[in-house]
């Protein structure tokens, strides 16, 4: 190795050459230049691999001097960097953790009656019966409390009895908490609706909006719909016939409110602070569509203020509330309603039968259709 002064550089500082010469007056007139990637690939040669460590610690250490004063030193900026980098992907672990409790809790199973540990509070509110009221009988108060709210929708008020609201909490609690039960839908971008949700009969996904035998997030089939629900939704409908009969004078009230076989059951329990926005169920199939096939709702619990119109606005929206034991069936011209759930209003469920598991502060609906 030949050690020359820099006379291009006119600096008067030394650099060093490893490149031999034979001529003894050769200078070297290139400050050389680090290059990383040359040392590199040195390194991985296997000739400069077998140089005798005896030669290497025979150097100089006088010329050792001659290097960079940072050559061989921590590089600061890169300990900076790295402590950031650090930062960062703790940062990065807290919100993955987040977003994987947030994903167990919405697929975890979901009761929606109140655990045994709590206290099962007796609600006293205007809107509820009180315990040793009897309820109507369907058959003698269709005439007075049925009401035909627009071509195509009839609600039916107090229609479903304490003892049915009952069994209906039952049977959705024990297939809630089962397999293919209820959770709480969500979308790609994080957003999630105010519900939990399970299906019956067939699968809805709110993501791609359309059915199936299975849903997608833990491939759980849909349970049958239960044989007592789709009796009370063919009793509804005929009693709903028996209105727009005597309403309306007409001899085929079918023409205004199809009747159907219902393979589809979208249960939803809504929490006090729950709502939905105004939408259009138009997720069935064509067929279903063209004919105006209903929709038939059922309410149980709190009272939930219903809005419904012809366009996409809660202000020009009407407003009906639907209260524990109402139907409310929907279809031919009125079949492409928009409707949601403005609130719930709290303390408004009435006391149910001795035995019956009271249900959380909430509103359970049923909404059945066909899909085929």
């Amino acid at each position: 190795m030949r050690i020359s002064p820099d006379k291009e550089s006119g600096d008067g500082k030394e650099c060093y050459s490893h490149l031999p010469t034979s001529n003894p007056s050769h200078s070297i007139k290139r400050k050389p230049r680090i290059d990383l990637g040359a040392q590199i690939e040195l390194h991985s040669d296997p000739t400069i691999q077998k140089i005798d460590s005896r030669r290497l610690s025979s150097l100089d250490p006088e010329r050792d001097s001659l290097l960079p004063s940072s050559f061989g030193k921590k590089n600061v900026y890169a300990g900076r960097s790295k402590s950031k980098l650090e930062k960062i992907s703790s940062s990065s672990k807290v919100e993955v953790k987040k977003k994987c409790k947030e994903v167990l809790n919405m697929y975890e199973p979901f009761d929606i009656c109140l655990s045994e540990s709590r206290e099962e509070v007796t609600l006293e509110a205007p809107l509820q019966r009180k315990e040793g009221e009897k309820q109507p009988e369907a058959d003698q108060s269709i005439e007075n409390s049925g009401m035909i709210l627009r071509p195509g929708m009839v609600l039916l008020k107090n229609y479903i009895t304490l003892d049915e609201q009952g069994s209906i909490i039952k049977t959705c609690r024990e297939l809630g908490l089962g397999k293919g039960g209820f959770y709480r839908p969500g979308y790609k971008d994080g957003a999630k609706l105010r519900l939990h949700m399970m299906c019956l009969g067939r699968d809805w996904d709110p993501q791609t909006r359309s059915y199936g035998k299975t849903r997608q997030h833990d491939n759980a089939e849909a349970v049958p719909i239960p044989p007592e629900f789709s009796k009370l939704v063919s009793k509804a409908l005929n009693d709903s016939h028996k209105l727009i009969e005597r309403q309306l004078e007409m001899c085929n009230p079918e023409e205004v409110i199809p009747l159907i076989t219902p393979d589809v059951c979208i249960v939803n329990f809504y929490s006090v602070g729950g709502r939905l926005g105004l939408h259009q169920d138009r997720d069935e199939s064509p067929e279903s569509l063209d004919k105006g096939l209903p929709v038939i709702s059922f309410s149980v619990g709190n009272t939930a203020e219903f809005l419904y119109g012809d366009e996409r606005d809660v202000q020009k929206a009407e407003k009906v509330l639907l209260e524990s034991g109402d139907v409310l069936i929907f279809g031919g011209k009125s079949r492409h309603i928009f409707h949601g759930v403005k609130s719930i209003i709290p303390d408004t469920a009435p006391v149910l039968p001795e035995g019956i598991k009271a249900l959380r502060p909430g509103r359970l609906n049923l909404t059945f259709r066909q899909n085929q």
